[in-house]
């Protein structure tokens, strides 16, 4: 058995009060910490950048194909474009491409007894795939196309309802704005159901409608529509897919393919701000780590200068005495890094059964703190940790080269 290891475990475990048991356990308890807060961010990172991120997608999808207009505003009302078929069907044979669906939006006012507020009428089809918004329905259901002209039904976002105090069934009015002759229209039209996403962009300016009303409204023909919208089976392809679908140039001249993060970057933006709050917890915690790991190295080394000059005296080389304080600092370690381990997946799992940490939604759009465990993220901290800490803990071990036999003897 090697003779440093053997050493290494008589002090680690020995039951003998002293100074040093203090500051171990101080080291132990700063590496857990930093192990432990590293986790935790890592997975609330990840958890916030999902969800929100999902939350636009499951609304807008992935890529949106519209009619090129470099003068007008992202979020806007489209200039229609005629539907392609055959450029749907080349579409759909890209990989990662799940679905394509038709849209368009138009301004109008909503109004119920004396409330009017403004809002963005997005009118779908028929075929639109309600299940990507599922989780979403607060009350009711989803439109119903039954109608032959058009779907009399509406469904409007939670804020929206509770601040002009309609409920589902309620009737409402709503005054569409012709932009170009300053003329508007109104319809009535039942509300289906009432939704919320938590992201306060949509729910306080979106409703969703029928497409066909929105094209009787434009003077459009039944094949026109404001544009399409693409889900991918991997959000992490869409710039690939964008410039995939750029490059083989299979869309008309004056349309265009943009990503979602194109049309809504401030919520994007927002989004990688949580990288940089994650690289400066990372590295704090690196630091303390660390700093506590080599200031308890280095007391053990004083405090056990009479051991060493002993070793040293019946032929023991520098190396195997360094390797008796590695192999102690490693044990304070490798438990620090376990408790951490245990600490923070275990808080991370009881946030994610409970939700225990909530949020101001309309800050952060969702109520409760997001979890996501990647676990090999989790085994590449832990890892990570202990190999930077080894490494870090060589220079301490170096002091052992300096002391002399016969002083350290003599050492009190």
């Amino acid at each position: 058995m090697n003779v440093a290891a053997v050493i290494a475990r008589r002090i680690a475990f020995n039951s003998q009060k002293s100074f040093s048991r203090f500051i171990i356990r101080l080291a132990i308890a700063a590496t857990t910490l930093s192990v432990a807060a590293m986790i935790i961010t890592l997975a609330f990172v990840n958890g916030f950048q999902q969800t929100v991120s999902q939350k636009v997608f499951s609304f807008w999808g992935h890529l949106r194909i519209q009619r090129y207009e470099p003068n007008k505003a992202l979020v806007a009302e489209e200039t229609p474009l005629d539907k392609d078929q055959q450029v749907v069907d080349r579409l759909r044979k890209f990989p990662h491409i799940k679905t394509i669906q038709s849209f368009a939006t138009k301004s109008a006012v909503l109004q119920s007894g004396v409330n009017i507020e403004g809002i963005l009428f997005k009118g779908v089809e028929k075929e639109y795939n309600f299940q990507h918004l599922q989780n979403f329905l607060q009350e009711g259901r989803w439109l119903k196309f039954q109608d032959t002209l058009y779907s009399k039904e509406i469904v409007l976002s939670q804020p929206i309802a509770q601040q002009m105090h309609i409920k589902v069934n309620d009737t409402v009015k709503i005054y569409f704005i012709d932009a170009a002759g300053g003329k508007s229209n109104f319809r009535r039209l039942t509300v289906a159901g009432i939704y919320k996403t938590g992201i306060e962009e949509y729910d306080k300016l979106f409703a969703i409608g029928d497409l066909r009303l929105i094209n009787r409204l434009n003077n459009w023909s039944p094949n026109q529509i404001g544009g399409y919208e693409i889900f991918l089976d991997d959000y992490k392809m869409m710039d690939s897919v964008n410039e995939k679908i750029y490059f083989t140039a299979i869309l008309p001249e004056k349309w265009i393919s943009r990503t979602v993060r194109e049309v809504y970057p401030n919520i994007f933006d927002w989004l990688n701000i949580q990288d940089v709050n994650r690289d400066v917890i990372f590295i704090v915690m690196s630091i303390i780590a660390i700093i506590n790991l080599v200031t308890c190295l280095l007391i053990l080394v004083l405090e056990r200068t009479r051991m060493v000059g002993i070793l040293k005296a019946i032929g023991s080389s520098n190396w195997t005495i360094q390797k008796v304080f590695l192999y102690h600092a490693s044990y304070i370690t490798i438990i620090g890094v376990g408790s951490g381990l245990l600490i923070g997946v275990g808080l991370c799992m009881l946030q994610q059964q409970t939700g225990f940490i909530k949020l101001d939604e309309t800050a952060y759009y969702v109520s409760e703190a997001p979890v996501f465990i990647i676990w090999w993220q989790v085994l590449a901290i832990c890892v990570a940790t202990i190999i930077v800490c080894f490494l870090s803990l060589i220079i301490p071990t170096l002091i052992v080269r300096s002391i002399q036999p016969v002083k350290a003897i003599q050492f009190r």
